[in-house]
């Protein structure tokens, strides 16, 4: 059961092993994850497409922003906890994280339109080549998720997440951490350090998924997973259009 360990808390070893499907039941598959997740991508590309064209037509999207925001958040928790509403839940998920997307996009895109008018182009197609990079890692086996690599990537996720916890903590005294948010060469160091941490979750998300089509899950789990990835691929674009911003106010 050492398999269903991820830093993902989404895909985790309680989950699946709790999800075992009854004999005759339809299980998980991986044709019908990425089915799941597709459609997740659409949603969040339709909603994301939404702000940001209100954005640029004049219109106040700050609502969406945090209202993406805090809702993505609240419902990405109740999905973890209620694994099995993540059918109903799910595209709830895409469209709060595409309003909450398109919203960050068009403010960072702004901001730099004069030093680097096509950052948030960028920011996509890097999240999107990470991705199909660690993809072909993953199939190819040049990255295994070993043991030891399990537990390497879970440790740092957590170390980050808690990182992350603090310092906004921190913000409600006046405190700000500089090279968090600043191009300092340590702040991109650290940004640079917190995608490849995003990054190597891709491999243990598409073990989770690939292990759990085979212990024969049930139906419901694609919906669980493409949530889990698309959990993932979002955290991954958001730390590598920090990281371009950095790098782009060094200029």
């Amino acid at each position: 059961m050492a398999l269903f360990k991820s830093g993902n808390p989404s895909l985790s070893e309680k989950v699946f092993s709790q999800s075992i499907a009854v004999q005759g039941t339809e299980v998980m598959t991986v044709r019908g994850t990425i089915s799941k997740f597709s459609f997740l991508f659409v949603m969040v590309l339709a909603s994301a497409v939404f702000t940001w064209h209100m954005y640029y037509q004049g219109g106040n999207v700050t609502p969406y922003l945090y209202g993406g925001g805090i809702g993505g958040f609240v419902i990405g928790i109740v999905i973890i906890f209620k694994k099995d509403w993540s059918p109903y839940l799910a595209p709830a998920y895409g469209l709060a994280e595409g309003l909450f997307l398109g919203a960050v996009s068009a403010f960072f895109n702004d901001a730099f339109a004069e030093k680097q008018p096509y950052l948030v182009l960028q920011a996509v197609g890097l999240t999107f080549g990470v991705v199909i990079a660690m993809l072909l890692l993953y199939q190819f086996r040049i990255i295994k998720a070993t043991k030891a690599f399990r537990s390497v990537v879970v440790t740092a996720t957590m170390g980050i997440g808690i990182f992350y916890l603090m310092t906004l903590g921190l913000r409600f005294f006046g405190i700000d951490i500089p090279f968090v948010h600043e191009g300092s060469l340590i702040g991109i160091i650290f940004s640079l350090g917190v995608v490849t941490i995003a990054a190597l979750n891709l491999i243990l998300d598409f073990d989770k998924i690939e292990t759990g089509s085979q212990q024969g899950v049930e139906k419901y789990m694609e919906w669980y997973c493409a949530f889990g990835l698309l959990v993932t691929i979002v955290w991954l674009y958001i730390e590598v259009l920090r990281l371009l911003a950095k790098l782009n106010s060094r200029k």
